[in-house]
């Protein structure tokens, strides 16, 4: 066998990039390459990384399957050598030696457009990852927005706000039904877009199942699957919350050590995030537990088993899947919009005011964004996002009251009334 035999050209693949929807990442991931020579791409399995990554690469190993990993476990300097670039390394984590490789190939000859690593979100605490430090680029995907599933051009709602950028809004728009169920269908390509009803439902729960039996055991950190469905379900079940750390262990059990081990290795496999607490000088007594979410509305769904019937009966699950849905589409646009936003939450300790989402652009100020599951917010709606505007004076530059109803109105001063939907019109 030649040496470059193991190495898979993308062309291989072309019956899968040919059905490719653009992704958010695209435009900065083209850029990276034309620059860069290295680029991490990590994400929750099955949301899409491999595919996009596919459409960049001259030549891809898959490092999950062993026929074509073998060279690199037993000399990956030596099997970097010689193959079509960009070269696709799918699956790095399977082969972490790789990483080391790439450094030195790098550190060797910096031209751009050399290597695509793309794998599971993996801990920065983890050595692994320490050889590509100052080397790699990293780049989060997250499972598909429904501007990226309606294949609608690229638009990043917090620029637009801070620019005063109008939205056409549809004519027919979403109403509440619509917004609950367009959330549960999730963001994962198969089942977001190929599939429905039952086997929709199937497969997001396969999905929860594979990660417990394939991806908690490769963690290596010896947690019991059983726990971590208990975990997932109960953290699931506080998905837009601000829950007590010690509420939330004491559910299913787990000591703080313990509890925190699970999710930082939910995190890591991609299926959680935590939206840290905003601080400010000019604000006291703010309290600082992050607000959880689960990565996708499907898997809660799935997690929980709340089909739309259950939803649309439950204020509660109502609320919390729409306030979810809605962080995870602004989660997807802030890795790549162009001001760079960074995503908290502010509630003062008394729990007297609270902003669901604070986007800080640093020095340039901040956009507050509250998430209503309501077809009529008032002036009463946005009282939160009066007061930190009126705290933070010229600070604030914008403030939006994300709802489920037809219209776009101004509520007060800097802060206006906008349909969901406007995140992809």
């Amino acid at each position: 066998m030649r040496k470059n035999d193991i190495a898979i050209p993308a062309a291989r693949y072309a019956d899968v990039v040919e059905q490719y929807l653009g992704r958010l990442v695209d435009p900065w991931l083209a850029e990276v390459l034309a620059a860069a020579p290295a680029v991490m791409i990590t994400g929750a399995r099955a949301s899409g990384k491999t595919t996009t990554a596919l459409r960049y690469a001259a030549s891809a190993v898959r490092l999950d399957r062993t026929p074509e990993a073998l060279a690199f476990e037993a000399d990956p300097d030596a099997a970097l050598r010689g193959r079509p670039e960009p070269l696709l390394l799918d699956e790095w984590q399977a082969c972490p030696g790789v990483l080391g490789a790439v450094k030195r190939a790098v550190d060797t000859e910096r031209r751009p457009g050399r290597f695509i690593l793309t794998g599971s979100v993996r801990s920065e605490a983890d050595p692994a990852l320490w050889p590509g430090t100052g080397r790699l680029i990293r780049m989060g995907m997250h499972p598909l927005t429904v501007r990226e599933q309606l294949s609608k051009p690229p638009r990043h709602f917090v620029s637009g706000l801070i620019n005063g950028e109008t939205v056409d809004l549809p004519g027919d728009p979403p109403d509440l039904r619509d917004y609950a169920e367009i959330a549960l269908r999730g963001g994962f390509p198969e089942p977001a877009i190929e599939l429905s009803g039952t086997i929709r439902d199937d497969w997001l729960r396969s999905y929860i199942e594979q990660m417990l039996t394939h991806d908690v055991p490769a963690s290596g950190n010896g947690a019991s699957a059983i726990k971590i469905a208990e975990f997932f379900q109960a953290y699931a079940l506080n998905s837009a919350g601000i829950v007590n750390d010690n509420t939330l262990y004491q559910a299913v059990g787990l000591d703080r050590r313990t509890a925190r081990s699970h999710t930082a290795l939910l995190a890591d496999i991609g299926v959680i995030a935590e939206i840290p607490a905003w601080a400010s000088n000019r604000l006291k007594r703010l309290a600082r537990s992050p607000k959880r979410y689960v990565a996708d509305t499907g898997l809660w769904g799935a997690a929980i088993r709340a089909d739309l019937g259950l939803v649309m009966s439950d204020g509660d699950l109502l609320g919390r899947l729409i306030d979810t849905f809605v962080a995870n589409q602004l989660r997807a646009e802030a890795a790549v919009d162009p001001a760079r936003p960074q995503l908290y939450h502010l509630r003062d300790r008394d729990g007297r005011h609270e902003v669901d989402l604070i986007a800080d652009l640093g020095a340039r100020g901040i956009v507050g964004i509250e998430i209503k599951a309501h077809s009529a917010p008032s002036r009463s709606h946005a009282r939160h996002l009066i007061w930190l505007r009126d705290r933070l004076g010229d600070r604030f530059i914008a403030g939006a009251v994300l709802h489920t109803g037809p219209a776009q109105f101004a509520l007060d001063d800097r802060i206006h009334a906008i349909p969901i939907c406007a995140l992809w019109s």
